[in-house]
């Protein structure tokens, strides 16, 4: 067997062990029985939302059993399949069980990012808001930039994206947006990217081609869903309406129809500008409640409380990733020191390379690079 084919199986097995202990493979056969078990009890339904909870945390075991062992059997397959080919010297074979192996091994990685998605609000579906920062103009439009990033990056999940609100900017771009994504682990994907995000580049709005700095925040926070309790005293928050900025048609300009709610003792302010109060009302408090919900999240782990604490605004120091179209072409994420020079990718909404990198380090405490030196 090739050495590359050999490093590609290694890369495989090192995927299936991490499957396997996230899995805790020595008891997933146990657990599946004792859900089997308790589904088929007559009074599962007496209570449905503990039922639902229970059919919905079967099928993402069933789904993990199913991919170790599929990537698993696919591995066997294609190490006998080159086996066979060597001994009867015929290229062909190996080749296709070659290439078999490097599709799976991609495979492999992805699901070992996934498997690492294990969080209490990571299978949710999530809020983003965006906003644009130090840098007036270019600011603005680097934030509309960014939205279209991740609402790329959505589409490309088959993820579905609700814009919530959105401020549109004096000159172009926007101020402000605020989305729902939806769909299997949206949070866990998406929580890597909340912090400050850098653009330098020539400016389109400067007549002088001269470079500029550009800083938009990027916030995201889990949509609470109906097994998590979070109360809110109507005393604690001030709800103001007021006319959108943003596009909507005549109704939504000219009516007061935009909701806005604070929430006092924290300081969260959340918006939507659909074009009933009533939704806006609805879309609002969800909202706030996810946010809040983050804050108790954070409380229970230093590190992101304290990255919370430290975000600061969204200038010079704060950054997370950066994104250089001028002089040179690169996307480098200050955390992981994850980069690319694919800026176009970037843009086009290619992150699971950046979000799998801060992923990793989160879960190991080191980055990717530092973890494949040990």
């Amino acid at each position: 067997m090739r050495a590359e084919t050999q490093n590609i199986v290694a890369d495989i097995e090192k995927s299936l062990e991490l499957l396997a202990q996230r899995l805790d493979w020595e008891t997933a056969e146990f657990r599946l029985e004792e859900f089997n078990a308790r589904v088929e009890d007559p009074n599962l339904w007496d209570d449905a939302d503990a039922a639902q909870a229970l059919m919905r945390d079967r099928q993402m075991l069933v789904d993990a059993i199913d991919t170790y062992k599929s990537i698993k059997q696919d591995l066997s397959d294609n190490m006998e399949l080159i086996e066979l080919g060597e001994m009867e010297e015929d290229d062909e074979v190996i080749a296709d069980a070659e290439a078999a192996l490097k599709t799976l091994k991609d495979t492999a990685a992805e699901k070992e990012l996934e498997a690492l998605l294990d969080g209490e609000a990571d299978s949710n579906d999530t809020f983003l808001e965006i906003n644009a920062g130090a840098g007036g103009t270019e600011s603005c439009d680097w934030a509309s930039m960014l939205a279209r990033m991740y609402v790329r990056w959505a589409e490309k999940k088959g993820y579905k994206v609700e814009l919530q609100s959105e401020s549109s900017g004096d000159e172009a771009g926007i101020k402000s947006a605020a989305y729902k994504i939806s769909g299997h682990n949206a949070y866990g994907w998406l929580k890597s990217e909340s912090g400050v995000h850098r653009l330098v580049r020539i400016s389109p709005y400067d007549s002088a081609a001269k470079r500029h700095t550009s800083f938009s925040s990027v916030w995201v926070y889990p949509v609470v869903d109906d097994n998590i309790e979070i109360d809110v005293n109507p005393s604690d928050i001030r709800i103001d309406t007021y006319r959108s900025s943003g596009a909507g048609g005549q109704h939504v300009n000219t009516t007061d129809s935009a909701v806005r709610i604070t929430h006092e003792p924290t300081g969260i302010v959340v918006t939507s500008s659909e074009k009933s109060q009533h939704q806006n009302r609805d879309i609002a408090m969800k909202a706030l409640k996810s946010r809040l919900y983050q804050l108790e999240l954070d409380r229970r782990n230093a590190d992101i409380n304290a990255a919370h604490e430290a975000k600061g605004d969204a200038g010079w120091g704060n950054q997370i990733r950066s994104y250089v179209l001028q002089p040179y072409q690169m996307v480098k994420d200050l955390r992981t020191s994850h980069e690319t020079s694919d800026t176009k990718g970037v843009l086009d909404g290619d992150l699971d390379g950046f979000m799998g990198a801060t992923l990793a380090m989160n879960v190991s405490g080191k980055s990717r690079s530092e973890a494949q030196g040990d």
